[in-house]
């Protein structure tokens, strides 16, 4: 990120960047829990970052930052945050254990050569005239029993050394997936992320192109989303898209991807599916998600109804993710023209435009 301060307490920049994250607390009369310092550090270490552009837009509207909201900013952005330092310590660690195997190799392979020269010498021996008493016999076969010791000695602790190196790997592969899987899902919904619904529909796409298989995609936006908000504040808003969220998430069984494509909106990939099949089944969740009427957590005030409005598109071979998306975006639009919480598809609004 160019122009920004580099997000370390130990840099040149550390204690700069520590008395402005303090004053800024104290500016707008924010205790200075440990929690609040973390955000902090990252607003002023890094303006124009999501998390940043949260914060900014709670100070504007004059929303206090209160332990829950500090909580909700966190859970939402500081694990993405953490993401390129864990993938790094990882990747360090996974380096110095294939270190240690290069290492452990090269050990094996001086005993291997140190114990057959002590056999090559050996040989030599035996074939000598000058061995002819047993006394000589007896220093040979003394000299190759140490020799076999000693590999035995150092295979042993090679062994040792390989599995242990082996489990740390394994244990890193696991802790790096993990890793991956976290870069790859929204922290406020635990959905797929728009970065992981982007790599899902380039690949399905490129199937579709090649096998002609159907691909239907459906873009789903909460109705009046700004209004929660600007009544009832972020972490309420943030208890909607959950909510939402919660119920998509059931469309999201594999090869099926659902995914947070950014801020109220959702959408989700269906491969080998149909657009009439699809939208029947969106109305269905459309309707499930406005049948229930529901309260506030911290207040247990009455939110009213959430509606949602969707739009639909299939694949049309050859067109691309980026005219696909549109296509279903523009559905999705149609929807909201038309008085939201509806389904529109793609092709109907290919007619009307007609």
């Amino acid at each position: 990120m160019a122009g920004e301060v580099e997000l370390s307490l130990r840099g040149p920049d550390a204690y700069r960047l520590a008395r402005a994250a303090v004053e800024g607390m104290e500016e707008h009369k924010i205790w200075p829990t440990p929690l609040n310092f973390e955000l902090w550090v990252h607003y002023v270490g890094y303006p124009e970052s999501p998390l940043s552009l949260a914060i900014k837009q709670l100070l504007h509207d004059g929303e206090a930052i209160t332990e829950a909201v500090a909580e909700g900013l966190a859970a939402e952005y500081l694990p993405k945050a953490r993401l390129n330092e864990e993938i790094r310590d990882a990747g360090d660690k996974l380096n110095e254990q294939l270190e240690n195997i290069a290492a452990a190799i090269k050990v094996a392979q001086k005993s291997t050569d140190a114990y057959g020269k002590a056999l090559a010498g050996a040989t030599e021996e035996l074939s000598s005239p000058e061995i002819v008493d047993t006394e000589g016999m007896v220093r040979l076969v003394q000299s190759l029993a140490g020799a076999t010791k000693k590999v035995q000695r150092e295979n042993a602790s090679l062994e040792k050394r390989l599995n242990a190196s082996t489990n740390e790997v394994g244990r890193l592969r696991e802790h790096l997936e993990q890793v991956r899987r976290e870069a790859m899902t929204d922290a406020l919904t635990t959905l797929a992320n728009r970065k992981a619904l982007d790599d899902g529909l380039t690949r399905q796409c490129a199937e579709a192109d090649e096998t002609a298989a159907p691909l239907t995609m459906a873009i789903v936006d909460i109705d009046h989303f700004k209004r929660f908000n600007d009544t009832w504040g972020h972490q309420t808003g943030d208890q909607v898209i959950r909510y939402v969220a919660s119920v998509m998430a059931r469309l999201g069984d594999p090869p099926r991807l659902s995914a947070r494509f950014g801020g109220e909106e959702f959408a989700v990939l269906f491969p080998t599916e149909r657009m009439a099949e699809v939208a029947r089944e969106l109305d269905a969740i459309r309707r499930e998600i406005g049948s229930r009427t529901l309260k506030r957590r911290s207040t247990n005030e009455d939110l009213g109804a959430v509606t949602v409005s969707v739009g639909v598109a299939e694949y049309l071979r050859g067109e691309g993710p980026g005219a696909f998306v549109e296509r279903a975006d523009a559905a999705l639009y149609a929807s909201k023209r038309a008085g939201r919480d509806r389904v529109s598809c793609a092709e109907q609004v290919h007619s009307e435009a007609a």
